[in-house]
């Protein structure tokens, strides 16, 4: 089986130096809005965080918010099981919301249910903009197997390499830049403020990443196919079988 990135011969239609087509432009565009999540997605990670910071806005009273919180989390989980929709951006949301609350409950601190978020965050922004430098993009990681072409950029793809670079420098310095706002409130302002600004600045920047991956991507070579390789490569070896051991029953070559 061919490995995620040896080259071989491309799959017809997937030459990478092919100049990108306003279909390829649109699977990219469907293959982000499923990858992050969507509208749905994002509705479900900001749902809870509003809550909290609405009910902490109002009463003050951090145990009451926190459980609020992790319970509308587990409702939306529970929701997205019972309609059987897929549930791995539901699932991540709830963990997420699950450690706020256990920081909050634990440190009494409307401040406890963002810290973990805003250090997941940050460390994010870190990655990716590492990753971005040292030419082994994390944004190509994540989205290789939704293009279905896994680790195939890194050495017979570089126009989708350099593509994959730019998104995840974009997302960095994005990420880097929403933390440098909110770590001077967490530290000095306080969490009612905090929480205002937080979800405020929820969607904006991820609209913005999404858009320069898009944007990227879009104009990048296509995806090289790795499993119709990989398919391709199997049918081809059976059928070789299949043609010896017809041969060798038959008592011609082979046999």
């Amino acid at each position: 089986m061919t490995s995620l990135d040896k080259p071989t011969t491309p799959t017809p239609g997937t030459d990478p130096a092919a100049e990108p087509t306003a279909d390829q432009k649109a699977v990219t565009q469907a293959a982000l809005f499923d990858a992050f999540g969507g509208i749905r997605g994002t509705v479900e990670t900001m749902l809870p965080g509003l809550l909290f910071v609405m009910i902490y806005t109002i009463n003050k009273d951090v145990k009451l918010s926190a459980i609020a919180a992790g319970a509308v989390a587990v409702l939306l989980v529970i929701v997205r099981l019972l309609r059987k929709d897929t549930v791995k951006h539901a699932f991540s949301g709830v963990f997420g919301v699950g450690v706020g609350v256990a920081f909050a409950l634990f440190t009494g601190s409307a401040k406890g249910f963002y810290l973990p978020g805003m250090i997941y965050g940050a460390g994010l922004g870190v990655a990716f903009t590492l990753s971005a430098l040292v030419g082994f993009p994390l944004l190509g990681v994540i989205l290789g197997p939704v293009f279905k072409e896994n680790l195939s950029w890194r050495t017979r793809n570089p126009g989708r390499k350099k593509a994959y670079v730019k998104a995840s420098l974009a997302w960095g310095l994005i990420f880097l830049a929403k933390y440098a706002i909110l770590f001077p409130l967490y530290w000095w302002g306080d969490a009612t403020q905090l929480g205002w600004v937080l979800i405020a600045l929820k969607l904006p920047p991820m609209v913005l990443a999404v858009y320069f991956t898009w944007l990227f991507l879009a104009q990048a070579p296509p995806p090289i196919n790795v499993i119709e390789e990989w398919e391709a490569e199997e049918a081809a070896e059976k059928a070789a079988k299949a043609a010896a051991k017809a041969a060798k029953a038959a008592g011609g070559p082979g046999a």
